[in-house]
């Protein structure tokens, strides 16, 4: 359990290792510490996108941004009954943002903000946090956006931490915890820009 200010360095520290914070919900003053026996992560090279999500996208429902509103989009990866982000989840990721670690992704419609997923990056490595989606399709936009913009930096892993439906409906798999900290060992040296 670590209570107080994450910086910068533990963090990154952390995501080196292996390792994430969560909080037992948004009103709990404390972190801990999780590096799950399987990690689910999200093969580049097998993002599956379905026909009807790719006809979706063609429309251009949503326009798409990069780190416009990071503690925006944050907030409302939080604004739900049962959250693991507390403020001090908030505050740490934000100071991440401002020295270039952390990022997101934002979709909105008529300037709205309507969905969005945010993350960190180190070398070659997005480790994915959470997303939110206000209307159908917004979080499933930001993450093609994401995705292809790792593809095209040169990125070699997108951590995911845990599987869900959706995720692996968009081709996420679990590994067990030996290779994955073999790949993010690979990964974290890239010289590799988001």
């Amino acid at each position: 359990m670590t209570k107080g200010k994450l910086d910068p360095e533990l963090l990154l520290t952390a995501y080196a290792s292996g390792v994430f914070p969560m909080a037992e919900s948004k009103q709990d003053a404390s972190v801990f510490w999780v590096s799950p026996e399987n990690r689910g992560v999200l093969p580049l090279d097998g993002f599956h996108v379905s026909r009807s999500m790719r006809r979706f996208l063609k429309k251009g429902v949503f326009d798409i941004a990069f780190d416009t509103a990071f503690r925006e989009v944050m907030e409302a990866c939080a604004d739900r009954n049962e959250t693991w982000i507390n403020g001090q989840i908030l505050d740490g990721y934000c100071r991440l943002f401002e020295l270039g670690f952390a990022h997101s992704v934002e979709t909105r419609r008529n300037g709205k903000l309507v969905g969005g997923l945010y993350g960190v990056s180190l070398g070659g490595a997005f480790f994915g946090e959470s997303m939110f989606s206000k209307e159908t399709n917004a979080s499933k936009t930001a993450l093609c956006a994401l995705v292809n913009r790792l593809k095209e930096k040169g990125f070699t892993l997108l951590d995911t931490q845990f599987i869900t439906p959706h995720l692996a409906s968009m081709g996420a798999v679990e590994i067990p915890r030996d290779e994955y900290l073999e790949r993010l060992k690979k990964a974290i040296y890239l010289k590799v820009i988001f």
